[in-house]
């Protein structure tokens, strides 16, 4: 009788000591989940049309081989901004006005070989890139005139313009976007936002 008291009172003693089970941990809802925008960082401000760049050959240097070529033929560098709930070519980009073709510095073209557009021959270099947009059609302006914040137009610098037809995307692009696509030495250079899309094509010789 003894015996089984003094292992009744170690179980309770043993029971007593044990650490709670934990409750499971709680997924995080939306409304515990902090907007980073409440959250400033404290270096440099946060640019809502982020810098972004794209190269040709695509997806340059993640799918170089070995054998490959160091240096890409060309890349563009741009800002991205995005729709919020705008439509950008009847309330923000007026139709017929030169447009910067993103946000923030002007876009810039480099080409590291000499390409050719609509058979016009460009030389390998760096360039701004902008465009005039109309409802059927944009023009797209490649210029000497480097390092502007906006657009800082200097048309005696146009080194050539190209006029393509406006294509409609399967769904409109919330982000405007830039992109090559291609293989080898024949590549487009695609430009879209919204519910308009062109495509740019070109041919390097190296």
């Amino acid at each position: 009788m003894k015996t089984f008291s003094i292992l009744s009172l170690l179980a309770v003693f043993c029971l007593a000591c044990e650490s709670p089970t934990p409750s499971p941990t709680r997924k995080k809802t939306a409304s515990a989940i902090q907007d980073p925008a409440n959250k400033p960082n404290p270096y440099v401000t946060v640019d809502l049309s982020p810098l972004d760049v794209t190269y040709f050959p695509v997806n340059f240097p993640a799918q170089l081989s070995p054998t490959d070529r160091n240096k890409p033929l060309a890349r563009v560098l741009y800002s991205r901004p995005h729709l919020q709930g705008r439509h950008i070519f009847q309330d923000v980009v007026p139709a017929g006005q030169p447009w910067r073709l993103g946000a923030n510095e002007a876009t810039e073209l480099e080409l590291f070989e000499p390409a050719t557009i609509q058979n016009k021959r460009i030389p390998e270099g760096r360039y701004t890139l902008y465009a005039i947009p109309q409802a059927g059609e944009w023009t797209i302006v490649i210029n000497r005139k480097l390092y502007t914040w906006g657009l800082d137009i200097d048309p005696a610098l146009d080194v050539a313009r190209f006029t393509l037809p406006v294509q409609t995307p399967d769904t409109p692009l919330e982000y405007f976007t830039i992109a090559f696509m291609g293989t080898g030495n024949e590549a487009e250079l695609l430009i879209g936002w919204d519910n308009s899309l062109v495509k740019l094509p070109i041919r390097f010789d190296p």
